[in-house]
């Protein structure tokens, strides 16, 4: 299927986001994963897990997020949930808030258990917000109570989803009011 020659009521986009050790995706690893699916602005699937890591959450990103290595102790490894997520990623459009943060992370988890992580179509809505927003800062949660979007939550992977799901869809509505109509022209247009 050719992804970029669909409507964008016809497409499926995958909100993302993922928790994680540390800001390198090379030696931290992914806590918490959130991702929901949704086509022409209805969801379709929700799917979310806390991770263990298998090395130990530092204190500064327990105080971000609230997620420390009891909580992730009894909790599956990221290999295990690969068949979950690639399921859901598959055919679909993925959205984040600095999306190549969230995919170098997939990426190198997937490494770590030995599969390549599927070449997506992706769009970024920090780049969205760069372009088209005017905001003072483009945070997730500074752009979301920008918007009058609910922050509650913030840093934890289904809240940010959430927030950056309706961030894309007053973005996307813009741009549909331009004439915007394929995902090749989304992701143009969002660049």
């Amino acid at each position: 299927m050719n992804l970029k020659n669909l409507s964008l009521d016809d497409a499926l986009f995958t909100f993302l986001d993922v928790e994680t050790t540390g800001l390198s995706s090379k030696k931290d690893r992914i806590c918490e994963i959130a991702m929901s699916g949704y086509k022409n602005f209805n969801k379709v699937y929700f799917f979310s897990s806390l991770v263990n890591p298998q090395i130990p959450i530092p204190p500064d990103i327990v105080k971000l997020n609230g997620i420390d290595d009891n909580l992730v102790a009894d909790k599956p490894v990221f290999s295990s949930l690969i068949p979950a997520i690639v399921s859901r990623i598959e055919d679909s459009v993925l959205v984040g808030h600095n999306i190549n943060f969230d995919v170098a992370f997939l990426e190198n988890e997937f490494q770590r258990a030995g599969f390549n992580f599927p070449k997506l179509l992706t769009v970024d809505t920090w780049k969205m917000a760069v372009k088209m927003g005017k905001f003072r800062s483009n945070k997730l949660g500074d752009i979301a109570k920008r918007l009058g979007i609910s922050c509650e939550n913030w840093h934890r992977a289904a809240s940010d989803i959430e927030m950056t799901r309706q961030i894309f869809e007053h973005f996307t509505v813009m741009l549909k009011k331009d004439g915007i109509s394929t995902v090749k022209e989304l992701i143009k247009a969002a660049q």
